[in-house]
């Protein structure tokens, strides 16, 4: 069966998805294996090994994505998923078998390593090979599979913690070892799928990126004029990159259009995290157990809230090429802004365990729950969306790798910061949340262009003339030139077709 070139383009991003499946999967499972009664007996860790246990994994995440960019440079974003998956499944191993707290860290350290090339190469990945007209769609799977991971990892834990015994190690072991067969079956088939065409151009081999673009766009059509059109603008691109950049970090922070690209990516992924998503998650279960619900049910409706994120998170998919990047993560953060307000006044008027009003406890949850819809709607996949598709193909890879670190870098701070100050200051530590939702609006407002439907190679141009202040924008000014292009190819073919027939 020859699928139609969106339809291959978006079943493979699928496939490279399932590293962020890994991503969502060990994040969701950990909670439960920490609660574990045979996991408590067995290593009687403190509640600050818990922590610490949790903790870990990002820490070893923001080095992977550090790694990564180097690593996507010089060894392909292929073989860097390859990577990536190999040392996820050393980690998951580890964590699986782990007979003390100290085996458990290593495995989590490994796999937060794992993961940090993962989520950090896969957006990038998708971008460099998916039409325009879908490369939103396409990179939004990021957040959607690890929605999946998510979901997986709460119904599993479910499942464990209902079918085997309190004094079995199988009720942590067999949830922690799930993970190692998606990563395996990454690692393994990986490398049947196309390299990124870009990367392939850049590296020496034009030939085999022409090849790759035609496999992608045109069922290995080479004469297509949309690719004749797309590959000599990547090579014209590529050919002024290596006359006037270096290949070096410095470029991201001596470059005024590179600057200002970094500078939007790297306040994208910190704004994730300042909208509140991660604090929101880690107190959330402490209301269902503060109102009487047990662990059962608590995984039951942790397992809803992941249902009902991963439906919004469709939605995204589908609508997020026809109403554009700017506007949805405007609208986002003024509707997480909206909810956090609700959820701080129930919060400051009908405190947990203070009271016995059932009522505003399961209104809380709710709250929390059309939050989750929110986020997953907007910004979570924007935050994936945009920082791949905004970067030339010489900074790409290194200026994604540091927006993801510093994405790493606030969910390990708001983790660890979160149950201190909710224990000190209670639904005021919710204010900062209302304030940074807010004003992640304003500044997207200020200074966050559309980059819907443009192709990767015209971002430089955007970037270095469109102006500062993106709300007097003209894009009109600012038309795609691959158009043109095509336009420019047929008339040349036309042309060749008339002196051949002469």
């Amino acid at each position: 069966m020859v699928f139609p070139p969106k339809v291959y383009q978006f079943l493979v991003s699928v496939f490279a998805s399932v590293g962020s499946i890994l991503y969502g999967y060990d994040l969701g499972v950990i909670a439960g294996v920490v609660a574990s009664p045979d996991f408590k007996a067995r290593f009687m860790p403190t509640t600050s090994e818990e922590g610490a246990v949790v903790s870990v994994f990002t820490g070893g995440a923001f080095f992977g994505a550090m790694f990564a960019g180097p690593a996507g440079d010089y060894l392909g974003r292929r073989l860097t998923i390859l990577l990536g998956a190999i040392v996820f499944c050393v980690g998951g191993a580890l964590q699986t078998a782990a007979q003390n707290l100290h085996y458990l860290y290593a495995g989590r350290v490994i796999a937060g390593l794992g993961v940090g090339f993962l989520v950090m190469i896969i957006p990038l990945y998708q971008a460099e090979i998916s039409h325009p007209s879908i490369r939103g769609s396409v990179t939004a799977l990021q957040q959607f599979m690890l929605g999946i991971g998510a979901l997986v990892a709460a119904w599993t834990t479910y499942g464990c913690n209902r079918n085997f015994a309190d004094d079995s190690a199988l009720q942590w072991r067999v949830s922690l070892g799930i993970q190692i067969v998606p990563a395996g079956i990454l690692a393994l088939l990986i490398m049947l799928f196309p390299e990124s065409p870009r990367w392939l151009i850049d590296h020496g081999k034009p030939d085999a990126g022409l090849r790759t673009l035609a496999k992608l766009h045109a069922h290995g059509n080479e004469a297509d004029t949309w690719v004749q059109a797309e590959y000599e603008q990547i090579r014209d691109s590529i050919v002024h990159e290596h006359e006037n950049a270096a290949q070096s970090y410095t470029e991201l922070f001596t470059n005024k259009s590179s600057f200002r690209r970094l500078l939007l990516v790297c306040a994208i992924q910190a704004s994730v995290q300042m909208t509140g998503v991660s604090a929101i998650q880690y107190y959330s279960p402490t209301i269902f157990g503060q109102i009487g619900i047990d662990t059962n049910n608590t995984l039951k409706y942790q397992g809803i809230s992941s249902v009902l994120a991963l439906l919004a998170q469709m939605v995204c998919i589908v609508v997020i090429d026809k109403v554009g990047r700017r506007w949805w993560m405007i609208g986002g953060n003024l509707t997480n802004c909206l909810f956090f307000i609700i959820a701080t006044i129930m919060l400051a008027v009908f405190p947990p365990g203070s009271t016995n009003n059932s009522s505003a406890s399961w209104a809380f949850i709710v709250v929390t729950w059309l939050y989750n819809v929110s986020f997953s709607a907007t910004n979570g996949p924007l935050s994936w969306i945009v920082p791949a598709e905004v970067f030339d193909t010489r900074t790409r890879a290194k200026g994604v790798s540091i927006g993801v670190m510093v994405s790493f870098a606030f969910n390990t701070m708001i983790g660890q910061v979160t149950p201190i100050a909710m224990g000190r200051i209670g639904w005021r530590f919710y204010l900062l949340f209302v304030v940074c939702n807010f004003t992640n609006a304003l500044y997207f407002w200020a200074f966050q262009p559309e980059t819907k439907r443009r192709p990767l190679e015209e971002m430089n141009y955007l970037f270095t003339n469109a102006p500062l202040f993106v709300p007097t924008m003209d894009m009109k000014d600012f038309a795609i030139d691959i158009e043109n292009r095509v336009h420019e190819i047929e008339e040349k073919q036309d042309e060749v077709a008339r002196h051949e027939s002469i």
